[in-house]
């Protein structure tokens, strides 16, 4: 089972740095609204423009937190914790603008897996 989570750690983390520094500034089919880059999502969402700083700040540390755990496991929990609450802002702002479900099915399913990793 602590090889299992230890994947999922790693899925998940891959995930984020994926999002937040390769795609940062690439259209995808899962943004907000019509957003092209993570800039314009936040601005869609009706966040400040500082809030994307913040929390891609947020969420690179839980992700890095993830990676870490792998080998110092307190830092596993915290990770994951973190990450799903901000995960559950994500998916409130697809709800908030009313996105079609599909574009917070990503949020969702690292929510999910954040909530998994917290609790095993």
């Amino acid at each position: 089972m602590e090889l299992a989570v230890q994947v999922v750690q790693v899925i998940v983390a891959l995930g984020i740095f994926n999002v937040w520094l390769l795609r940062f500034n690439k259209g995808t089919e899962w943004r907000g609204g019509d957003a092209v880059t993570m800039k314009e999502e936040f601005d869609v969402y009706g966040l400040p423009v500082g809030s994307v700083y913040v929390i891609g700040a947020l969420k690179l540390l839980c992700a890095a937190g993830l990676i870490v755990g792998i080998w110092l496991p307190q830092f596993v929990r915290p990770a994951a914790v973190g990450l799903a609450v901000l995960m559950l802002g994500a998916v409130s702002m697809h709800i908030k603008i009313s996105d079609p479900v599909k574009k917070s099915l990503p949020a969702f399913t690292m929510l999910v897996l954040s909530v998994l990793i917290a609790v095993f």
